[in-house]
């Protein structure tokens, strides 16, 4: 079995998803260009011992966005064109996987108006391992048949918002809500408006797969005051459905349960 993999390449960005949050669940071949890289420019919320990978001769740039502040997308761009346009071998450490809600999309697109090339290294999308170390899959046999991924942060200067609560409602399947914390009640009581049952299972799961996880769980028109009540901010991911109730077989470690 070939576990190894070509380094980095100088003049190419390689676009790596960091996984969940464990850094244990970084890929092989996300390893293997954080070992060989001369630039990293990575996310604010990967896990600090992935930088160990990386070489000390290497430059590093935390470009991590902050509400109101932080690095904007356009310099993120500028930053890792520039830098393979230089030589480097670049990689972006992006939290999750490059391609769910982590706008790795333009990313690329910006590597290929510059003329570069560029590698795209999934990552363990939090969508699916969060809950999972949780105890909640999002899909069960005779329970829920799929799930839906979707943003709680859209970006404020689109003229028109894109996500609709009134078809989610009637999704037969998962809800798992990224970068929802801000927009929790919102989207509660247009669910529940629009034909979600109150009283449907819903959790918030802050710092999944770490040893700082914190679970709260709650009835879905509670859980916006459940979370307040705990102090559960972000990085949290919300999961909406029946499969929450799994938690109560397979959660190997309740942590902080209905929030009281």
């Amino acid at each position: 079995m070939r576990l190894t993999s070509e380094p980095a390449r100088p003049g190419t960005v390689h676009l790596v998803g960091a996984g969940p949050g464990d850094p244990g669940l970084l890929t092989l071949r996300g390893a293997r260009l954080l070992e060989t890289c001369t630039l990293v420019a990575s996310d604010r919320l990967v896990a600090p011992e992935l930088l160990d990978l990386v070489p000390p001769e290497a430059v590093r740039v935390e470009v991590g966005k902050r509400p109101g502040a932080g690095w904007s997308q356009s310099d993120i761009d500028d930053l890792i064109v520039d830098a393979a346009r230089a030589g480097h071998a670049v990689v972006r450490l992006k939290g999750g996987d490059p391609f769910v809600l982590g706008r790795g999309g333009e990313e690329a697109a910006a590597c290929v108006a510059a003329g570069l090339p560029f590698e795209v290294v999934p990552g363990i999308t939090s969508a699916v391992a969060v809950p999972a170390a949780a105890g909640i899959p999002v899909t069960h046999r005779g329970m829920a048949p799929a799930f839906a991924v979707v943003t709680g942060h859209e970006d404020p200067a689109k003229p028109n918002q894109q996500v609709d609560w009134q078809p989610l409602a009637a999704f037969p399947g998962t809800l798992v809500v990224l970068m929802g914390v801000g927009s929790v009640e919102t989207m509660a009581t247009q669910l529940v408006a629009h034909g979600r049952s109150a009283g449907t299972p819903a959790a918030a799961v802050q710092w999944g797969t770490t040893s700082r996880q914190r679970i709260v769980e709650a009835p879905l028109a509670e859980l916006p005051a459940a979370m307040e009540r705990a102090a559960l901010g972000s990085p949290a991911t919300i999961v909406i459905g029946d499969v929450v109730a799994m938690r109560g077989v397979l959660a190997a470690e309740p942590m902080l349960v209905g929030a009281a």
